[in-house]
């Protein structure tokens, strides 16, 4: 016998803000993500094939992505990608501003702080701020473990997309190390023995280990 179920129509506009819960596979585990959109476009009369467009809401700036989409629609390329990169440029000030007062204030470990400008772009302060991704942190899944202590896409609004890269694309992640000897470093290449120990600690498979950090193997994946 086939199963039943009743359908309820959906009734929606032009303009109204959509809220929709996905569900993403990543190896062994699923997630959900919340995608929050404004509805620009609806094609078909019938429920059954109506296509909808939804534009995702930036929390980059204000109307950031309303602008570059505008730009886009002008094919005006250059102003499309300075305003990007000014807002780019923001998200990172920023965060060196928060991480000022971090030293400063909120830990206070650094409270008689009062560095130049040139002495703060080359990093004299005590104090680091890696971020997954990056030379010194390389693995991308720890964004997950910053995610999910933060609750970030609840309180602030900005997800990860399947590859792990955060939206919007303007957005910092990271974490601040106080201790006066805390020193950036690159993670260099690692061999099967570290993979294989770095795979039971983080609980996933050995294939999913290898592919996320694929570019620090020093050997061939799959070996």
């Amino acid at each position: 016998m086939a199963n039943s179920f009743k359908y309820k129509e959906i009734q929606y506009k032009v303009g109204d803000t959509l809220s929709i819960n996905y569900r993403i596979k990543e190896g062994d585990k699923e997630r959900l993500q919340l995608f929050k959109g404004i509805l620009v476009k609806i094609k078909g009369d019938s429920e059954a094939t109506r296509m909808i467009t939804v534009r995702k809401i930036s929390k980059s700036g204000i109307g950031i992505e309303r602008i570059v989409q505008q730009f886009e629609k002008d094919y005006d390329d250059y102003n499309s990608i300075m305003m990007k990169a000014l807002a780019d440029r923001l998200a990172e000030a920023f965060a060196e501003h928060l991480h000022e007062l971090v030293r400063k204030k909120y830990w206070g470990y650094s409270s008689e702080e009062n560095l130049s400008s040139d002495e703060l772009i080359k990093e004299t302060y005590q104090g680091i701020r890696p971020a997954p991704g990056y030379p010194a942190q390389p693995d991308h899944t720890e964004k997950r473990t910053i995610f999910e202590l933060l609750d970030v896409e609840k309180n602030v609004g900005i997800t990860l997309t399947e590859s792990l890269a955060m939206h919007p694309a303007a957005s910092v992640c990271g974490l601040y190390f106080a201790h006066p000897e805390a020193k950036y470093f690159n993670v260099g290449k690692i061999g099967k023995d570290q993979v294989l120990d770095y795979h039971k600690r983080k609980g996933m498979s050995i294939d999913e280990t290898e592919r996320w950090l694929r570019p620090i193997l020093n050997y061939d994946e799959g070996e």
